[in-house]
């Protein structure tokens, strides 16, 4: 299915949010808040008036975003892939889980487990976008360009990333704790961006407390209460709890003028045989402490559920399923949360976090890529970074250890090219 051929824009399907169309093909998110300094890394600044297509550099400045929410397409489905045990990749389904609906006082023990059933996946080791060019070369038919001998491209899309990447810019204007740094290579007419571990989450994650390491482990062991393997079976919470497993859907769409193609990891599905195609059908689980007092409720509005919303808003994952826990590793609760009225829920927050704020500004840091990242080359990365209450900077990098994309990527994507198209006289 294409997904860019349904006119009807995906968040007018979700909410009541004002859309942004530009119907002559300009990118009506051109702005005027960029600078360039001499030392070419780049300062985001506001600078109204500047001639937007000389701009080369980005504000963070949540006002500049309160603009009309940009036009998001219905992200469509066109592929998945699983990860086993042992991290290695399968392009198929084997890994998907069906949701099975708890009590709404479950009384699971999250802390099961941890010490004699847990094999944890070494974080350490930095897949990059390994798994996603993997499916990408199972899978080229399904995004080549449909005009492929006038099209330079090896890939019918702007942006190949993973949902987390897309999902810290969407929230990059209220974060004020983390940074990020995202490299980006512009490969074949294709924009390529994948994370890289800042000084400051490779010390958090190699001093993490045991509590802290136990408490991760207990998100991974509410979806063991909650999934089973196939839809007539029940959820097994005595068995191991295996990080390396996982489903990711593929998902192609498109922001504003940026056609994307991303992955991100799914817990389960709904198992009703009669529930929608894929990306609708999915579910998101979370587990969070349990809410007390109205200071701890405002704080979930305020900060927990905007990255909720974030990560699942994106691949068009509808709900959110939320077991509720006490200090203990008890779950207590259960909550689901749809996508489509997180706005409702946070619109009487006082100075709350605003979808629309958020989406322009991944749309802007898009064109912001775009412009900024001219060199065609896998061999030239383009590193960009961003610390809380700091500017958007960014550096260029030849031939060094920033390179992400594999050799083995390269060399099939020039052998299909080579093979596909005749040779210029």
């Amino acid at each position: 299915m294409d997904p860019h051929r349904s006119s009807i824009s995906y968040h007018s399907r979700q909410s009541s949010y004002k859309r942004e169309r530009d119907d002559n093909g300009r990118n009506p998110r051109e702005n005027k808040h960029f600078r360039m300094n001499t030392q070419h890394q780049y300062r985001s600044e506001s600078a109204l008036g500047q001639n937007p297509l000389s701009c080369r550099t980005l504000s963070t400045r949540r006002e500049l975003y309160e603009r009309d929410f940009p036009v998001y397409k219905q992200p469509v489905e066109v592929g998945c892939f699983s990860l086993d045990s042992e991290r290695r990749f399968f392009n198929d389904s084997r890994q998907m889980r069906y949701y099975v609906e708890p009590d709404r006082n479950p009384n699971f023990n999250l802390r099961d487990g941890y010490r004699d059933r847990f094999i944890k996946r070494d974080d350490s080791v930095k897949e990059r976008l390994d798994h996603i060019l993997r499916w990408i070369v199972a899978n080229k038919s399904k995004i080549n360009p449909t005009g492929a001998a006038a099209s330079p491209r090896a890939l019918d899309v702007d942006f190949v990333t993973w949902r987390g990447h897309l999902t810290k810019l969407l929230t990059t204007p209220y974060e004020t704790r983390e940074g990020w740094l995202l490299a980006v290579t512009r490969f074949r007419g294709t924009l390529y961006i994948s994370e890289v571990e800042t000084e400051a989450a490779r010390r958090e994650r190699e001093n993490r407390t045991e509590r802290h390491e136990e408490m991760m482990y207990w998100g991974y062991k509410f979806e063991q209460y909650t999934c089973a393997d196939n839809t007539h079976s029940l959820p097994d919470p005595g068995g191991v709890v295996n990080t390396n497993e996982a489903f990711c859907t593929v998902v192609q769409t498109r922001l504003a003028d940026h056609r994307l193609l991303f992955s991100g990891e799914v817990d389960c599905r709904d198992k009703d045989p009669k529930a929608p195609a894929a990306p609708a059908c999915y579910v998101e689980l979370k587990t969070s402490a349990e809410i007390c007092t109205p200071k701890q409720r405002s704080n979930f509005h305020r900060f927990k559920l905007l990255k909720w919303w974030a990560q699942s808003f994106l691949p068009g994952v509808p709900r959110v399923v939320a077991g509720f826990r006490d200090q203990e590793g008890v779950v207590v609760s259960m909550e689901t949360f749809h996508i489509s009225k997180i706005s409702h829920l946070i619109k009487n927050e006082y100075n709350c976090w605003k979808p629309t704020v958020c989406m322009n500004f991944c749309c802007d840091f898009l064109s912001f890529v775009k412009r900024v990242v001219t060199e065609d080359s896998h061999r030239v990365v383009y590193l960009f970074s961003w610390d809380p209450y700091k500017d958007v900077t960014y550096s260029a990098h030849r031939d060094s250890q920033y390179c992400f994309l594999p050799h083995w990527y390269v060399e099939e994507m020039m052998r299909s090219e080579d093979s596909q198209y005749e040779p210029k006289a």
